[in-house]
């Protein structure tokens, strides 16, 4: 089969792969129809993710076709239509007994990262049952692969950490995905004001569109944190979401949180950070990080069904399988060509 394969920093290649096949009572094998590109495959490219070796199959997204199921599986069968979650938990281990399956012993966040991902023909997916969901005919198939990580992502390391209240003013640092994801999740608490921070005027552009009530173009930390104390009387914002992962990013959300207020770390970071703890000990501030668990994801997947969000508003762009390295090229220049989250179909298994 064809798989995306990461090469060495920098280079993703389509290349050929073995086929897989069950190998546990607890596998299945997915056949894909349409995958995307996370953020978090980049950082792999950049070589900011070390675990992750040359030659892995990459993606961790994606919803497909059961084609394969081993004797231990219980919930799906040849057939079913699925979305592939980004997180592969056990649900027998200390860690899934503790609502932290993506910190499972059997599992976690593996696919594309230390096993074969999803922007593949096929797929092979370890404990079937806590990893798969049923894929309902009546959502949008492009919302679907939003569910596999970037809603979960942002609703449960984003919003629910930072208990979010009506009448709250918010901060979204990025303007991505991510970043959109949360504007999307965090209007189910109605906030008065959301600000997003990028430095992409058409990606904030777009976040109009998703419901931000005010923008700000990014330059400098300083010159971010004087336009959000004018607009908050000099107060800082009562939540700030880190969406993007890099120091410069988070140096705005610590300079910008209120007096009490709540620092959501959702990005993925490379590198380490400079934290003013000598300025914000005596704030009261909270600050969360974390890895998404996915145990939103039903929950979500009942909002889509209801429409109070449509999450194939995150799309922009749709490839094939077989254009994958232009699909990374054009998702990599996200600016240039105005892209948000892209669509690749399996365009190669009959």
């Amino acid at each position: 089969m064809k798989a995306a394969v990461y090469e060495s920093a920098g280079v993703l290649k389509l290349a050929d792969k073995e086929r897989p096949h069950v190998v546990k009572p607890t596998d299945a094998v997915v056949r894909m129809q349409k995958t995307t590109i996370c953020g978090t495959d980049l950082h792999i490219l950049g070589g900011d993710v070390p675990a992750c070796k040359p030659g892995t199959t990459l993606g961790h997204e994606g919803i497909g076709i059961v084609e394969e199921v081993g004797d231990g599986v219980n919930n799906f069968k040849v057939g079913d239509r699925v979305i592939v979650s980004c997180v592969t938990a056990c649900n027998t281990c200390y860690y899934c007994k503790h609502n932290l399956p993506s910190h499972c012993e059997n599992g976690g966040w593996i696919l594309g990262h230390l096993i074969e991902g999803t922007q593949s023909e096929y797929i092979h997916i370890p404990q079937a049952d806590g990893s798969l969901y049923h894929a309902p005919d009546s959502v949008n198939d492009e919302a679907l692969v939003m569910l596999s990580d970037i809603l979960p992502t942002a609703y449960e390391i984003g919003v629910l950490p930072s208990h979010v209240k009506p009448g709250d003013t918010v901060c979204i640092v990025g303007a991505g995905p991510i970043g959109l994801s949360a504007l999307l999740s965090v209007q189910f608490y109605s906030p008065s004001r959301i600000i997003m921070v990028d430095l992409s005027q058409a990606r904030l552009d777009a976040s109009r569109e998703f419901g931000a009530t005010d923008t700000v173009l990014s330059t400098t930390t300083e010159e971010v944190k004087a336009k959000i104390a004018e607009m908050t009387g000099g107060r800082g914002v009562d939540v700030v979401f880190e969406c993007v992962g890099y120091p410069a990013t988070f140096d705005i959300c610590q300079n910008v949180v209120s007096i009490g207020g709540h620092i959501s770390n959702v990005g993925v970071h490379g590198k380490p950070v400079t934290f003013n703890l000598d300025d914000l000990w005596i704030k009261n501030i909270t600050l969360s990080t974390g890895l998404v668990n996915a145990n939103t994801t039903e929950m979500l997947l009942d909002v889509l069904k209801s429409g109070k969000i449509d999450a194939s508003k995150l799309v922009t762009h749709h490839f094939k399988l077989s254009e994958v390295e232009e699909a990374y090229h054009v998702f990599k220049n996200a600016e240039e060509n105005h892209t948000l989250k892209v669509i690749i179909e399996n365009n190669i298994t009959e």
